[in-house]
C-alpha cells in the first residue's frame, strides 16, 4: 500500500515529455518547494508542480494538468523515498484529488514553517535581489481548528463545503466528516444551516454520459463556479457563527464584534478579518513592535488599506492624543465601521477612497506609513508616492510573498531599505504565510 491508501502500481517504462498528459503516472524527484503549495520536479526538461510531496523525496506523481509546450501539474500518489519529517494526514479530505482547502497535513508543522519561509526567502531573493534567512513564527493555539471565517459552496445535491483541488466540485462537510482547520463551531453550524429561498441554486448536472465531450467553452473554468452558491461562514469571538449568502437579492450582512489590540471591532459578517483566531493580535503587536524605536507623538502616519481599523488603533496609542492618523479605505461599509471603531480615538480620521486616488492629497509631513494592500499588492506606483514622502518608518503587512517582494523591490529603489522582517503562520495546513516587514531610509 502507498501513503495515501492505494495500491502501489507496477513500474513502466518513462513516457518522454511530449507524451505527458493527465492520468500519466510517472517516478519523480521532487526538487524544492515553490510558491502556491507545490514542489518543483522536472521530467525530460519539463517542469512538473507536484501537490502532496516534499523536497528530497521519490514519489509516483499522477499528471493532473499538461499545459502544451509549458509546465505540468500532478500529485503524488505513492511516496518511494520519504522525508523523515512526513505524517499521515489526519483529515478524511486531504489527498489526491480532495479537498483544496489545505497544503501541507502531509508535513509536520516544523517542516511547514521551514517550506514556507523558503518560499518567502526566495521571493525576495528572486524579485528583490535579497539574501536573508526567513523563520516563520507559529501563533498560539495549534494547528488544527483556528479558522473562524470561511467560505464554502453549495452544490446542486445540497452539499457545503471547500472545493476539490482545482475543481468546482464540493467536498461535503458534516460533524461526521469535518474540516479539521474550522472551529468546531463552523462545522457544526453547516449540518443545521439553511438555505435562504432567495438563493438560486445551481442546476444538477445532467449524467456523464449525456455530457457534450471536451472542455466547457463557455466561460470556462469562472461559469462553473459562479454557478455554484456561496455562503461564508464566520465566528465572531463569543463563538457564534453567523451565516452570509451573496449574490443578487441578498440583504446586507450583519456585523460582528470582535476583540483585538485591546478593543472591540465591529466587522461585517462577509468583510475582512483575520481568519486565525490569534492573528489580529499577533500582527497588531508586530506592527507596534516595528513602530519602535520612531518618536511618532503628536506627528502625522498613515494606515492604509486600513480595513475596519485595526492597525489603525495601534498607531493611535503610537502618536498620542496630540497625533493625527489617516485610515485609508476603499470599502465604504468597512471605511464607515472603522470610524465608528475609532471614534474613541482622537486625531483618527476615515478616508472611503483608493488609495493610488488619494494619495495626492493627504498631508506630505507623514512619520510613519502602515499598509496591508490586498495579495496582489501595494504595486511599485503607491510604493513610490509613499517613498517620495520620506516617512520615518514604513511598515507593510504582507499575505503574499511574491506582492511582498516586488513591493520591496519597489521600496529598495525608491531609497529604503529592509530593516527587519517577521514572518507568521497564521494559516497552519496551507501554503499561506503572513509577513510584517519594516522600512526604514537606506541613509538611516
Amino acid at each position: 500500500m502507498n501513503s495515501h491508501g492505494g495500491r502501489e502500481h507496477p513500474p513502466a517504462a518513462a513516457p518522454t515529455a511530449d507524451e505527458l498528459a493527465p492520468g500519466v503516472e510517472i517516478e519523480l524527484d521532487i526538487g524544492p518547494v515553490a510558491h502556491g503549495g507545490h514542489c518543483v520536479a522536472r521530467h525530460d526538461g519539463r517542469v512538473i508542480f507536484v501537490r502532496l510531496a516534499l523536497p528530497g523525496e521519490r514519489a509516483l506523481v499522477r499528471i493532473t494538468e499538461a499545459r502544451p509546450g509549458s509546465f505540468c501539474r500532478g500529485e503524488a500518489i505513492a511516496v518511494r523515498s520519504a522525508d523523515p519529517r512526513r505524517v499521515d494526514a489526519p483529515c478524511s479530505h486531504f489527498g489526491p484529488g480532495g479537498c483544496g482547502g489545505c497544503d501541507f497535513q502531509h508535513a509536520a508543522p516544523a517542516l511547514q514553517r521551514e517550506l514556507k519561509g523558503a518560499v518567502v526567502a526566495e521571493q525576495l531573493r528572486r524579485l528583490a535581489g535579497l539574501d536573508i534567512p526567513v523563520e516563520v513564527e507559529a501563533l498560539p493555539g495549534g494547528e488544527f481548528g483556528w479558522r473562524s471565517r470561511v467560505r464554502w459552496a453549495l452544490d446542486p445535491d445540497g452539499r457545503i463545503g471547500p472545493r476539490a483541488v482545482r475543481s468546482h466540485r464540493v467536498v461535503p462537510i458534516s460533524e461526521r466528516q469535518p474540516c479539521l482547520i474550522a472551529t468546531p463551531e463552523i462545522t457544526a453550524a453547516v449540518d443545521v444551516l439553511d438555505v435562504p429561498p432567495w438563493v438560486r441554486r445551481a442546476a444538477p448536472r445532467p449524467p456523464r454520459a449525456s455530457r457534450a465531450k471536451g472542455p466547457e467553452r463557455r466561460g470556462g473554468r469562472r461559469a462553473a463556479a459562479s454557478a455554484l452558491p456561496e455562503v461564508l461562514l464566520a465566528r465572531a469571538a463569543d463563538g457564534a457563527v453567523t451565516p452570509t449568502w451573496p449574490g443578487r437579492g441578498a440583504p446586507e450582512s450583519p456585523v460582528l464584534t470582535e476583540h483585538a489590540a485591546g478593543q472591540d471591532f465591529v466587522v461585517a459578517a462577509d468583510g475582512f478579518w483575520q481568519p486565525h483566531r490569534a492573528a489580529a493580535d499577533v500582527l497588531a503587536d508586530a506592527v507596534a513592535e516595528a513602530l519602535t524605536g520612531i518618536d511618532l507623538a503628536g506627528r502625522v502616519v498613515w494606515d492604509l488599506y486600513g480595513g475596519v481599523g485595526l492597525f489603525t488603533a495601534v498607531l493611535a496609542d503610537a502618536v498620542g492624543p496630540d497625533g493625527a492618523v489617516v485610515c485609508v479605505e476603499s470599502d465604504e461599509r468597512a471605511a464607515a465601521l472603522a470610524a465608528d471603531n475609532l471614534a474613541g480615538h482622537p486625531g483618527v480620521g476615515v478616508r472611503a477612497a483608493d488609495v493610488r486616488t488619494v494619495l495626492p492629497e493627504l498631508d506630505p509631513d507623514v512619520a510613519a506609513v502602515v499598509l496591508d494592500p490586498p495579495r496582489s499588492g501595494a504595486g511599485p506606483g503607491v510604493c513610490a508616492d509613499i517613498a517620495a514622502r520620506r516617512p520615518d518608518v514604513i511598515v507593510y503587512v504582507a499575505c503574499d510573498p511574491a506582492a511582498l517582494a516586488r513591493d520591496t523591490a519597489a521600496l529598495l529603489a525608491g531609497g529604503y531599505r529592509l530593516a527587519g522582517l517577521r514572518a507568521f503562520d497564521t494559516f497552519p495546513q496551507t501554503h499561506h504565510v503572513e509577513c510584517v516587514a519594516r522600512f526604514v531610509p537606506a541613509s538611516s
